[in-house]
């Protein structure tokens, strides 16, 4: 990132166009699929598959068990495309039994869009069994898989999937500033004018890649360069199962660790996945979850807010470039700052 890159250069296009062929091979597509670069965060992927692919003409049934399928349908809401969902609350995974019915009851649907892990909770969602369930019934199957790519097992061809979103900054471990979305050329072509976005026009941002390897509008450079860097080392450290056990080796050390503690998990651990972990807000009104994230920050500890569940709650991370001695260092300094607040009673808030 400390060089200077122009977006126009031939060595900057060259990466553009590896990074493309990286994202494709490690997503298991054939040759009938294309990967398109988005600036802009994941959202921004999100809104561009769902704009370019889910015409007027269509109903896409967006499964929910948390604030990022609901999203997605509040975008397609707001762009005016049809729109049903399954909606499972915070806590629990959608089954392909859910799918199958409603998709059965509702035969207008088209396309499907689910999540594959649910970052307000840390859920992991079937992916293959909801594929197999809406490729049955002739649907597109679209997967956000903006936390999980790059340490969760996915074969898009294998699987049936048929569009994927996902960002720079997360499993992959790159830094923020653009997204991707990995979809069916057919699609594409299909796609031609549908866009409600000349910005996010997927269509148009493919054709101009093809034709001469640039972007319509300014890239962001040095994101780029610092992700293609990030997918050499994902390579040279193992890939995908590397990261995925070092992922849930960080979940296990902390979870273990937050238990001993006192506290409670939301989620059970046959669905907690290796991403991201979430705690009951203790009961005790000595706890204050401003005091105690300002308290953990001045100790080198970022956590997130849990007010995306219905219940009180925060969320501890578990990717990143981090190991077991980082995730034991975040315990001890948790156990540091609820003696410091003095809370003694670690049971579920109501």
């Amino acid at each position: 990132m400390l060089a200077d890159w122009g977006s126009r250069d031939i060595e900057f296009r060259n990466t553009v166009a590896d990074i493309r062929k990286r994202l494709l091979n490690l997503a298991g597509c054939d040759d009938t699929y294309q990967c398109v670069i988005m600036q802009g965060s994941g959202t921004f992927a999100i809104e561009a598959a769902l704009g370019s692919f889910c015409g007027k003409g269509n109903k896409t049934l967006v499964v929910c068990n948390g604030a990022y399928g609901e999203r997605a349908a509040k975008i397609l809401e707001r762009l005016g495309r049809p729109c049903i969902t399954i909606d499972k609350g915070d806590s629990a995974a959608p089954s392909a039994e859910d799918v199958a019915y409603l998709l059965d009851a509702e035969t207008s649907v088209t396309h499907v869009w689910f999540v594959h892990c649910e970052t307000t909770s840390g859920i992991v969602n079937p992916v293959k069994e909801i594929a197999e369930e809406a490729r049955k019934r002739g649907k597109i199957v679209m997967l956000d898989a903006m936390s999980s790519f790059g340490a969760l097992p996915l074969d898009m061809t294998g699987e049936g999937i048929d569009v994927m979103v996902s960002s720079s900054n997360k499993c992959l471990e790159g830094v923020p500033g653009f997204s991707y979305v990995l979809c069916r050329t057919g699609l594409l072509d299909a796609s031609r004018g549908q866009s409600h976005s000349v910005v996010l026009d997927l269509f148009e941002q493919w054709r101009g890649l093809e034709s001469n390897g640039q972007f319509r509008f300014t890239p962001p450079t040095h994101a780029l360069v610092a992700f293609h860097q990030a997918l050499k080392e994902h390579e040279k450290q193992g890939g995908v199962a590397a990261r995925h056990a070092r992922y849930s080796r960080n979940a296990r050390t902390l979870i273990d660790g937050m238990r001993k503690l006192g506290f409670t998990t939301l989620l059970g651990d046959e669905n907690a996945g290796p991403i991201i972990q979430t705690f009951h807000s203790p009961r005790d009104p000595s706890f204050d979850f401003e005091a105690f994230y300002e308290k953990l920050r001045a100790r080198g500890f970022a956590i997130y807010p849990g007010k995306l569940t219905k219940r009180p709650s925060f969320r501890i991370g578990t990717i990143g470039h981090v190991d077991v001695d980082v995730m034991e260092a975040a315990v001890d300094a948790i156990a540091d700052v609820i003696g410091e607040m003095k809370v003694t009673d670690l049971s579920p808030a109501s």
